[in-house]
């Protein structure tokens, strides 16, 4: 199982970016998956996870309205959009897949700030 996430970056308040999650190793459409985020000196924390097909979505209220996951399982990858970023957004976001064993991404620095 290999997670690889990318498209993070530096970015100012109010700005926007899209992350992307490359999965390989297993059959990607039978696994949820989910992002999360953990900033220096916090526990790691959920963002938002979707289902397998796509069909069913959840969000941390603090991204409600601003973070969009979705999955494209022809090919192997989840998104996750970020719009209207705040400073409080900063953190190393992972990747995850869910199942009976959790797998774990290297994770991507996003950075808001001015």
């Amino acid at each position: 199982v290999q997670l690889v996430e990318s498209g993070g970056g530096l970015v100012q308040p109010g700005g926007s970016l899209r992350l992307s999650c490359a999965a390989s190793g297993f059959t990607f459409s039978r696994y949820g998956m989910s992002w999360y985020r953990q900033a220096p000196g916090k526990e790691r924390e959920l963002v938002a996870a979707i289902a397998n097909v796509g069909d069913f979505t959840n969000y941390a209220d603090s991204v409600k309205g601003r973070f969009t996951i979705s999955r494209d399982n022809a090919k192997n990858t989840v998104y996750l959009q970020m719009n209207s970023l705040k400073p409080e957004d900063t953190a190393v976001y992972y990747c995850k897949r869910s199942g009976t064993q959790n797998y774990w991404g290297q994770g991507t620095q996003v950075t808001v700030s001015s």
